[in-house]
C-alpha cells in the first residue's frame, strides 16, 4: 500500500514565511544588541509538522513551531516559535493572508526575541 501525503493549503505558507524572513532581517539590521550584530535570517520553514497547520491546532495552541535559519552566516538552525495574536488567529481561521499580521517597520513593539544559547527565536504576530 502506498501512503498518500495530503497537502494542507494554509495561510502559513511560502509567501508569509518569505515576508517574515525579510522583516526579521530588517529588525536585525537596526538592532543595537552587540550579540546580534551581523546576524541575518536566511529563511523560515513553512513545513512544520502538519497537525500544527490545522485550524484547531492554531486556535488551541495559538502558535506554530518550525525552523528558522539565523546567524552571522544565516545558516544556524533555530527553533522558531511563531505566536498568533488576535488578528492573526482571526485571519488564520478565515484562511486569509497573514502577511499583514507581521508588525510594520515603524512598529515600536518588541515582537522578536532571540535566545542565542538555546537557538530559539520567538515571534509575536499581531
Amino acid at each position: 500500500m502506498k501512503k498518500v501525503e495530503q497537502k494542507i493549503e494554509t495561510p502559513f505558507n511560502e509567501k508569509f514565511c518569505t515576508k517574515l524572513e525579510f522583516r526579521i532581517c530588517n529588525e536585525l539590521e537596526k538592532s543595537t544588541d552587540p550579540e546580534l550584530k551581523g546576524f541575518w535570517c536566511d529563511g523560515i520553514s513553512w513545513f512544520p509538522t502538519e497537525n500544527q497547520l490545522t485550524k484547531k491546532h492554531v486556535n488551541d495552541k495559538r502558535k506554530i513551531e518550525t525552523k528558522a535559519w539565523l546567524g552571522k552566516t544565516g545558516q544556524t538552525e533555530f527553533k522558531a516559535i511563531i505566536n498568533f495574536g488576535q488578528k492573526a488567529l482571526s485571519k488564520y481561521a478565515k484562511e486569509m493572508d497573514l502577511t499583514e499580521c507581521i508588525p510594520d517597520l515603524e512598529s515600536q513593539a518588541e515582537w522578536i526575541e532571540i535566545d542565542i544559547e538555546s537557538k530559539t527565536i520567538k515571534i509575536e504576530l499581531n
